[in-house]
């Protein structure tokens, strides 16, 4: 089994955050690869955000980038929610 990718995102205060892949997909519609992020760490109490981001796996930087519209983010949400929602698919 290959061990997962573990991303480093730093918030707006500075803090950094470990974050895992929790599953990626590419869209046709918008000719981009798109991953969901999900802390590897949750305290209790605490939430557990996911993160969409646009994924180019090929950069030297900038492999995450922010969704840029919201038509994009409508798309992502649909994915995540279609993924999350259907038993089949967890």
């Amino acid at each position: 089994m290959a061990e997962e990718e573990i991303f480093i995102l730093t918030d707006h205060d500075g803090s950094e955050r470990e974050f895992k892949e929790l599953f990626s997909f590419d869209s046709k519609d918008f000719n981009r690869a798109y991953i969901i992020l999900e802390p590897v760490s949750v305290n209790d109490g605490e939430d557990m955000d996911v993160i969409p981001f646009i994924y180019d796996k090929d950069a030297d930087e900038g492999m995450l980038q922010p969704l840029e519209t919201d038509e994009e983010y409508d798309m992502v949400e649909e994915v995540m929610n279609t993924i999350f929602n259907d038993p089949k698919l967890q």
